[in-house]
């Protein structure tokens, strides 16, 4: 029984996109159900003989001209038709409702977002020259971006990035399959002053009075009251004694 076959079984008859974790996670639990030592045999799979059997798989449904196809999408796997047999499949399951296309600006705010990947809105608007609270909301909204933590600039300003739906939307296995924007990755951004960590504080001035090396009694650092025997007479200030 070959690893391959039992790949191509379980996605054919999957309902939704399998990532290699998943599949993996199939082969285990039935591996542990099974007495038949065949089946037992692919517990422990690794992942990655997984993504070579599946990377094989893709390549001979594409060189065999069949009406569908293995993809990876977002980092799972699926069988999807091709193209060019749509309309005979819209026929058979009827037409899906589609959330509506992004607008232009959507599309531009998705695309920094996408290449420069975690930013913050202000670089956002920077580099786009306009507001773009409307537009973020609709893209979260949408599920294509999301918080991706706070930047560690004064104000600790949230951070954005792009979504596992975001690479279903498009078709992309991953953010690095997106195509070349070297241009759009070098434009010049100022970002804000980075946090300082406060300077340790100095210890506070002692308070208790201390005798120097010619014996004489120095007082506290800090303005405190002295104790009466420590305190200065009239005669040390050169001041008239007070009447008895």
């Amino acid at each position: 029984m070959e690893l391959s076959k039992i790949l191509e079984t379980i996605l054919f008859f999957s309902q939704k996109p399998l990532s290699p974790k998943e599949l993996q996670g199939i082969l285990d639990s039935t591996a542990a159900q099974s007495e038949d030592e065949t089946v037992r045999a692919f517990k422990k799979t690794k992942t990655d003989a997984l993504e070579r059997e599946l990377d094989q798989l893709r390549l001979q449904h594409e060189t065999s001209g069949r009406g569908f196809r293995l993809v990876c999408v977002a980092g799972s796997w699926q069988f999807i038709n091709c193209p060019e047999y749509a309309p005979w499949l819209r026929t058979l399951v009827g037409e899906k409702s589609r959330p509506p296309r992004l607008s232009q600006p959507g599309l531009e705010t998705l695309a920094i977002i996408a290449y420069r990947q975690p930013v913050t809105r202000a670089e956002i608007e920077q580099i786009r020259g306009v507001s773009v609270d409307g537009v973020m909301q609709t893209l979260l909204e949408r599920g294509l971006i999301e918080t991706a933590g706070r930047a560690e600039v004064v104000g600790r300003p949230m951070m954005y990035a792009t979504t596992p739906q975001f690479l279903e939307y498009f078709g992309l296995g991953k953010v690095a399959d997106l195509p070349s924007a070297d241009e759009l990755r070098r434009i010049p951004v100022t970002h804000p002053e980075a946090l300082e960590t406060a300077e340790p504080t100095s210890p506070p001035p002692s308070t208790e009075a201390v005798v120097t090396e010619g014996g004489e009694l120095k007082p506290p650092q800090q303005d405190l009251p002295l104790a009466p025997e420590l305190a200065p007479t009239a005669a040390d200030t050169g001041a008239d004694p007070k009447p008895e």
